[in-house]
């Protein structure tokens, strides 16, 4: 055999090999090549569609936190309106509470100090009777003489 048979023969294998690789073959890989790069397409798709929804959760969350932060802060508020207005009734009740107890122990000062008074102006007529009994050297009557004695008192 020559170099031009052999070539010839390897060129016809070639080309069978070629023919057997475009008919059988390469179809196959093909279609596995297709079917991956779709895979990766929707891998790709689906990154940006989940990107996409990330930024609207963030967002979204972002939008939660900011009201729950003014809720809080309404609330806080709110707390310490409440408070301010417990102190100021605690203050207005306890001012009123003080006065009522100034006014109830001036009355009751009042009323001892009246009858001290008036027990001591019985005691300074008992005294006055006895003195002028003894100036007298006899016996007042004391009933007798109660609208003097009380006339007396009165006067001291």
């Amino acid at each position: 055999m020559s170099i031009n048979v052999t070539l010839f023969v390897q060129m016809l294998v070639f080309l069978l090999l070629v023919w057997f690789i475009m008919s059988f073959v390469w179809p196959l890989l093909a279609a596995a090549m297709e079917e991956r790069e779709k895979k990766i397409a929707d891998g790709l798709a689906a990154a940006s569609k989940g990107e996409d929804s990330l930024n609207i959760a963030k967002t979204e969350a972002d939008k939660l936190i900011e009201k729950a932060k003014f809720q809080a802060r309404e609330i806080i508020d709110q707390g310490n309106s409440r408070a301010n207005s417990i102190i100021e009734e605690g203050r207005t009740e306890g001012a009123a509470e003080r006065q009522r107890l100034i006014e109830k122990a001036n009355s009751e000062i009042q009323i001892e100090t009246n009858k001290a008074r008036d027990d001591l102006r019985t005691e300074v007529s008992s005294l006055v009777v006895l003195g002028a009994s003894k100036v007298i050297n006899k016996e007042i009557d004391a009933s007798k003489h109660k609208d003097l004695l009380d006339q007396l008192a009165a006067e001291l």
